[in-house]
């Protein structure tokens, strides 16, 4: 038995190397604008965890929010009216993956255009304009980042916000905590004066937590690009002019401030910069 089964396991193996190294060639020979174009539906890998940009609604079991409707805005742009979207949830672990595997066409998800990554994928132009903000309570005197000298910022671990907290008010105290979730209880129970990250995840909880703001705009620059795989230079030029057109005939405007029209301290303009 043993003979026949390392007979046997020799050409599987070598069989699942083949299969594997004809699926990548394939995703590396794709043309995913011809692809989308002729069966007019585009596969988008977005978030799902992310109030206002990507949320796994308990109503209707689908991903809602600024980045599902502008991938819906694109498709339609580029397509016509009866394109068609499909969503994958992701990650910041698995978006790259999944876009190098060809199980999804571009990547809406978040996902802030940084040197490292120009090196694995090809960005669009920024959506959405993002960087680290301050979220306080509405009775609070501090206006920007340099009013945190002195008092205690809360922050999560291993995110760039605690760096950039003591580059930008280095005599502030920096709490650090595992979640969101825990810095902002911290937050409400007076344990720090002000929680930072970036100002669309504020936007998030200031929406849904009545009694606090943002302010100072933003600190750092940290914009969000829609993601294609390397040499998918069609689609991405394809996205760029689908995004300028979103822009001219104000369908962009409008889904900006569908989902972050009102937020207390939310600087739409900031964000819309093209």
């Amino acid at each position: 038995m043993k003979k026949w089964f390392k007979f046997l396991a020799v050409p599987f193996v070598f069989g699942l190397v083949l299969f594997a190294s004809g699926c990548s060639k394939k995703s590396q020979n794709r043309n995913v604008y011809q692809e989308t174009k002729q069966s007019k539906t585009v596969v988008w890998g977005v978030k799902a965890d992310t109030r206002l940009f990507g949320l796994m609604s308990i109503k209707t079991g689908k991903i809602e929010g600024f980045e599902v409707d502008l991938a819906n805005a694109l498709t339609k742009k580029m397509y016509g009216k009866n394109a068609k979207t499909e969503f994958v949830q992701t990650t910041p672990k698995t978006r790259i993956p999944l876009l190098k595997n060809g199980n999804i066409d571009a990547i809406l998800a978040t996902m802030t255009i940084t040197p490292d990554r120009k090196k694995q994928v090809d960005f669009t132009a920024p959506y959405f304009m993002a960087g680290q903000s301050l979220l306080v309570p509405e009775n609070s005197t501090i206006k920007n980042i340099k009013d945190l000298n002195g008092k205690t910022a809360l922050a999560v671990k291993g995110t760039t916000a605690v760096d950039n907290v003591k580059k930008f008010a280095p005599k502030a105290r920096i709490l650090e905590f595992d979640d969101y979730g825990q810095a902002f209880t911290a937050l409400k129970a007076g344990q720090g004066q002000a929680m930072t990250t970036d100002n669309g995840l504020l936007a998030g909880i200031a929406r849904e937590n009545k009694g606090f703001k943002l302010v100072g705009g933003t600190y750092t620059s940290e914009p969000y690009g829609i993601a294609v795989n390397k040499g998918q230079t069609q689609m991405r030029d394809h996205l760029d002019s689908a995004l300028t057109e979103l822009r001219k005939d104000g369908t962009y405007h409008r889904l900006v401030e569908k989902w972050f029209g009102g937020i207390p301290g939310f600087n739409i303009k900031e964000v819309e910069k093209a």
